[in-house]
């Protein structure tokens, strides 16, 4: 009997420890564009991209009609030109996803001609990866040299809720669940 015990809270940790390592490690999935996809017609991909925050471990899914369309990953140089002749990557399947690896600038832009200057074409600014919220420092005086007094400046509060946070915690629910669910 104790032995059946040990066994179960084993079992159960690892469980748990599981369910708070997929906290930690899930990745949002951007669908660019939404429900419209990758097109040239009825997105702003610039306000698209500045609503959302994307972080190492996320990815984009690139939806569009392949026979119309294309995603060209460019240098920022390229981006600001729509030239598509030198890719760093270049997708034609319809329905690509590509895992955000590294923090930087990303550029992306359909390579049939004309359709990037048209506005097919998205800027992400891609942060390093996060296991939280991270708290804002702690605000220290500010000295000015007519001032009687120390004056304090107050850094906003730290955005605790994201995208990218919330899929993250569903992932991990959904590890927990599911484990509970084998345990039963």
């Amino acid at each position: 009997m104790t032995l059946i015990k040990s066994k179960t809270f084993v079992l159960t940790s690892l469980m748990i420890l599981l369910a708070l390592f997929g906290v930690a490690v899930g990745g949002t999935v951007h669908k660019v564009g939404d429900s419209s996809g990758w097109t040239m017609m009825g997105v702003n991909y610039e306000a698209w991209a500045s609503s959302r925050t994307f972080q190492v471990g996320d990815s984009l899914v690139f939806e569009y009609s392949n026979g119309f369309h294309d995603v060209t990953e460019v240098t920022h140089n390229d981006f600001e030109l729509c030239e598509p002749s030198k890719p760093l990557a270049r997708y034609q399947t319809g329905s690509d996803t590509i895992s955000l690896t590294k923090p930087g600038y990303q550029n992306f832009i359909c390579g049939i001609p004309g359709h990037c200057h048209i506005g097919q074409k998205l800027q992400i600014l891609v942060l390093p990866a996060s296991l939280g919220p991270v708290a804002a420092p702690v605000p220290g005086p500010v000295r000015s040299p007519v001032s009687n007094g120390p004056q304090y400046q107050m850094a906003p509060p730290p955005t605790l809720h994201s995208a990218a946070a919330t899929s993250s915690v569903w992932n991990g629910c959904s590890y927990f669940l599911l484990s509970l669910f084998i345990l039963v």
